[in-house]
């Protein structure tokens, strides 16, 4: 009997222990748990970019966390995402972390933040090497690259362009986009085509026009975006090419000339290229509209080009301040001409934003 009563306290004393080892466990468990979620990896921390790729499982992501020193523990990390139901709403992207941060503002910024944006701010009437430029100053492609995809076929051919490049179609916005990993240019290119045809819905509400319609369209408002220095001269300067369209005479813009010459332009026009047949852009020889478009156009340039003022200017000249002269003959034009070209001051004079010049 005392043998029986000395196994049942051995073995009660045995279960005690494994109660209190379990309990200990448990609690110390609960103390790691306490100190993953109030103590951060680091104090007072530093400041680290964190890249997560597309698709990447969240096992990765965490024990790149863990590596990283931004979190502890990759396990209760993925713990806590799985009971706030959060893994599968990490983002694609950098992010700019800190070691200092406790993991539940980890994860906040992972699945709320857009991460870090590289910044494109591509302006109305940019040619396509121009915009090009701004993309590779950006770091986010090359001007060559972005040259091969401007003009790509399979690209032009996705959009419905039925044109050698997408001169025109390169729409004219801020970008924010997450830094890429390598080149960005094509991806770039079909962003900027995608949000002309996004803008151009604005312009046509009841469906885009055929393709003729819509070129010509594009090609009159990049006219209008180069040769406008204050907006509310777009629609009088679009009724201005309409009228002139009509009459059959010449477009005689500067801008034309100054595209074809291309980027090897040195920024002055001469006798020479107003005259020059074999400049397929030079509407002072070549009668009716350019081959194609000379920049991209903002929505406000199509707008009015799609709603252009009705009046009977046909010519224009610039007056030094940004905005024009409008006459309805050639006598009044020749008069604006001496007025405000020939006898201007040039220490104050400006023509417009962009590089442009006048319509005769």
């Amino acid at each position: 009997m005392a043998r029986k009563r000395t196994i049942l306290l051995t073995l009660g004393g045995l279960t005690l222990l494994a109660i209190l080892a379990l309990g200990g466990y448990k609690g110390h468990q609960l103390w790691l748990d306490h100190r993953f979620h109030t103590v951060p990896p680091e104090s007072p921390g530093r400041e680290m970019v964190f890249r997560v790729e597309p698709g990447q499982p969240f096992s990765v992501i965490a024990a790149g966390l863990r590596s990283d020193g931004l979190i502890s523990d990759g396990r209760r990390f993925r713990a806590m995402a799985v009971r706030e139901n959060k893994t599968a709403s990490i983002r694609a992207g950098e992010f700019l972390l800190h070691t200092g941060w406790t993991p539940d503002r980890i994860l906040h910024e992972l699945t709320t933040s857009a991460g870090i944006m590289r910044r494109v701010a591509v302006r109305e009437g940019l040619t396509w090497w121009q915009t090009a430029q701004v993309v590779e100053e950006a770091g986010v492609g090359s001007h060559a690259a972005f040259a091969e995809a401007v003009s790509d076929p399979d690209l032009l051919a996705g959009f419905g362009i039925l044109a050698d490049s997408a001169e025109g179609y390169l729409f004219p916005e801020t970008y924010l986009i997450t830094p890429p990993r390598g080149d960005h240019s094509r991806a770039m290119v079909e962003l900027m085509v995608r949000e002309f045809f996004a803008n151009a819905a604005k312009v046509w509400p009841d469906g885009l026009p055929d393709w003729d319609d819509l070129h010509r369209t594009v090609i009159i408002a990049s006219l209008v975006e180069k040769e406008t220095g204050v907006p509310e001269e777009r629609a009088r300067i679009a009724g201005v090419f309409h009228s002139r369209l009509k009459k059959r005479m010449l477009i005689q813009a500067d801008p034309t000339i100054i595209y074809g010459l291309g980027e090897a332009f040195d920024g002055n026009i001469s006798r020479v290229h107003l005259r020059d047949p074999d400049n397929p852009y030079n509407t002072y020889v070549h009668r009716g509209l350019p081959p194609g478009p000379i920049c991209s156009p903002g929505l406000e340039a199509l707008l009015a080009t799609v709603n252009p003022e009705e009046h009977e200017y046909l010519y224009f000249v610039a007056r030094g301040d940004g905005s024009h002269q409008f006459s309805k003959t050639l006598e009044e034009h020749n008069r604006a001409v001496v007025r405000y070209q020939i006898r201007r001051n040039p220490a104050t004079y400006r023509s417009t934003p962009a590089p442009g010049g006048q319509v005769q």
